[in-house]
């Protein structure tokens, strides 16, 4: 696996050009709290045709691609959002998909990429992980795309960024949930180049905070984690290959509960109507939070694919089962 470096404003606007004929530009909006230190503004990336950001570097991965390179389909490796991103944008261009899953991945997922027409592999949750980290991968004749690593995903990524800076020139704080890293990196290699000044932090789940753990020790490192009802976002440690470029774009990492989490999946219920998953609430549960969230704060909401039982959970004041 080659190692991926900062997506540059060129690769990120070639991005941004090839995206746009499949996907409109996602808004920002602003969520007026009444607050005196700061003003809360939302990336509605639930707004994507997927209902998550997934769609764009899916998207930039398949059509960065020469034909022939795809002759034999493509396969991702995932949680949910990307696997239905991949098979938004394979079914799209008419091309087999697989999708490497664990079980326990959001049902409304996985029903929405065979939906799409692709092919949902279990395996566990440990060979998942290898599988992200490239220790390991599939015998299988597909294009395995990873989702944190490759380069054209990291790409589609920024252009997240690029289009808050349009939408905010102002910006002073981005947040950002904080999976395998491909989001925030991406995203911040666009707001660091047009905006140096702006601070990054990555959002993590108290419950797998490898981010926290790394700055903390200063290198990566192995953490025990406890089962949550987020999925997208946390894991036993950091992909290695991306954690240089993450590590020098970042100005550091927010920690939230799952009761800080529902707290804002209610809000921007309750609020903005926006229904958002775990992950894509937790931005705004650091912007609430975090002494680090002031002046002009953009949280990036990644995603709204929630399985109901578990979003009824949750708009009933409880904290969903894992």
């Amino acid at each position: 696996m080659s190692a991926p470096h900062r997506p540059t404003l060129d690769e990120i606007a070639a991005a941004r050009l090839r995206l746009a004929p499949h996907m409109a530009r996602t808004p920002t909006m602003r969520l007026d709290l009444g607050l005196p230190d700061r003003q809360i503004f939302l990336k509605l990336e639930t707004l994507s045709p997927i209902g998550a950001f997934k769609l764009r570097p899916a998207l930039n991965a398949l059509l960065s691609r020469d034909a022939d390179v795809l002759r034999n389909g493509v396969a991702t490796v995932s949680s949910g959002n990307m696997a239905y991103g991949m098979a938004w944008a394979a079914n799209r261009l008419g091309v087999p998909m697989a999708a490497y899953m664990y079980q326990g991945a959001p049902q409304t997922k996985i029903d929405g990429v065979r939906r799409l027409g692709g092919e949902v592999r279990f395996i566990s949750m440990e060979t998942w992980w290898q599988y992200i980290i490239g220790a390991e991968l599939p015998d299988f004749p597909e294009l395995l795309i990873n989702p944190v690593t490759d380069q054209a995903v990291l790409s589609g990524n920024g252009s997240i960024g690029t289009e808050i800076l349009e939408d905010l020139p102002e910006v002073d704080v981005v947040l950002t949930p904080y999976g395998g890293g491909s989001m925030t990196s991406g995203v911040a290699s666009a707001v660091k180049a047009l905006r140096p000044q702006a601070k990054i932090f990555a959002v993590e789940d108290e419950n797998a905070a490898p981010v926290t753990a790394a700055l903390a020790a200063g290198r990566i490192v192995e953490i025990d984690t406890r089962p949550s009802f987020i999925k997208s976002i946390g894991g036993p440690s950091l992909v290695p290959q991306l954690w240089p470029v993450a590590r020098e774009l970042i100005d550091g990492a927010i920690t939230v509960s799952l009761a800080q989490v529902t707290e804002a999946m209610r809000l921007l219920f309750t609020k903005a109507k926006v229904v958002a998953e775990g992950a894509g609430a937790a931005s705004l549960a650091a912007a609430l939070s975090s002494e680090h969230a002031r002046g002009n704060v953009v949280c990036v909401v990644s995603g709204g694919n929630i399985d109901a039982a578990a979003y009824a959970t949750v708009l009933g004041g409880g904290i969903p089962a894992h």
